[in-house]
């Protein structure tokens, strides 16, 4: 299992998570846990995925997740599991 953690922020509009859930399905991305909230009309989501299925590279799919976010109007970003735990220690 390669996990992965992905975060979408930004104005809550329709079809947010249906676009991002989209590619990843298209790209054999399992979600394992997922959280969202919309707080004053902003929207926030946090996934952790499994990309251990998925065919590309991580950068491209990072980019390709980053792309999909401007379409959104959002900032969607992915992190590996690791690198986000090292960066969020206390």
């Amino acid at each position: 299992m390669k996990r992965t953690v992905i975060t979408v922020v930004g104005k809550d509009s329709v079809g947010i998570i249906a676009k991002t859930c989209t590619y990843l399905a298209e790209n054999e991305i399992n979600i394992l846990d997922i959280s969202q909230t919309i707080v004053g009309g902003f929207f926030n989501m946090m996934m952790i995925v499994d990309v251990a299925g998925c065919q590309k590279e991580f950068g491209t799919m990072a980019d390709e997740l980053e792309r999909l976010g401007v379409d959104m109007g959002c900032i969607v970003k992915a992190q590996r599991e690791d690198i986000f735990d090292n960066m969020h220690r206390i």
